[in-house]
């Protein structure tokens, strides 16, 4: 995405008008909105060692520039020796000005970094509209120290929209930037065949 506009200012300048174009909106209100990030680090091995969990929790801090919270098990799970209560990870809930200041970072630097990248699959929306896709390695990110790393730790993020619906969500995050693979093998019910979007 060449554009250096802040993100907030592709959604007012851009975004609302060309949603309301396609959607057919009569108000400006009517368009979607991001409502939140919310970034999940599982940490298998955490209930093992404390350390590897707190480590994971310093990384999705630096990435996010807000403080994760460990995230503990609800109940035992004995088949992988997880105790109730057990460090099993972390998360992050971003909203406003950070959760843009977020996302800016990931479309424009962390994910034209992955090797190979073809884009996000379209897949990954449920049926209220909000989109969640896993990322493999937290040294993407540039404010991750690569010869720092205590191990390769993966990521989920999701991104809630007020949309109510697939298609509209697409649309949403494909004019905000999110770089969609260009083919879909199989069409995914309410989701349009994706179009190149460049990071």
């Amino acid at each position: 995405m060449k554009d250096k506009a802040t993100l907030q200012e592709i959604y007012i300048k851009r975004i609302v008008p060309e949603m309301m174009k396609k959607f057919h909106y009569k108000n400006p209100m009517q368009v979607p909105t991001l409502k939140k990030v919310v970034v999940n680090m599982g940490v298998g091995k955490g209930a093992e060692d404390i350390k590897i969990v707190e480590a994971a929790q310093q990384d999705l801090t630096a990435i996010t520039g807000q403080r994760a919270v460990i995230t503990r098990a609800k109940k035992a799970i004995s088949n992988f020796k997880i105790r109730q209560n057990s460090p099993v990870g972390c998360r992050v809930t971003l909203r406003r000005r950070i959760m843009y200041e977020f996302l800016e970072r990931l479309l424009r630097v962390a994910l034209p970094r992955v090797r190979d990248f073809r884009g996000l699959s379209p897949r990954g929306f449920d049926q209220a509209g909000n989109y969640t896709f896993g990322i493999q390695e937290q040294n993407i990110f540039p404010e991750i120290e690569t010869d720092r790393v205590v191990r390769p730790q993966g990521m989920d993020v999701t991104i809630v929209i007020n949309s109510g619906s697939r298609d509209v969500s697409y649309e949403f995050l494909s004019l905000l930037g999110v770089p969609f693979r260009i083919k879909i093998e199989k069409p995914v019910p309410g989701v349009p065949k994706a179009e190149a979007v460049g990071v």
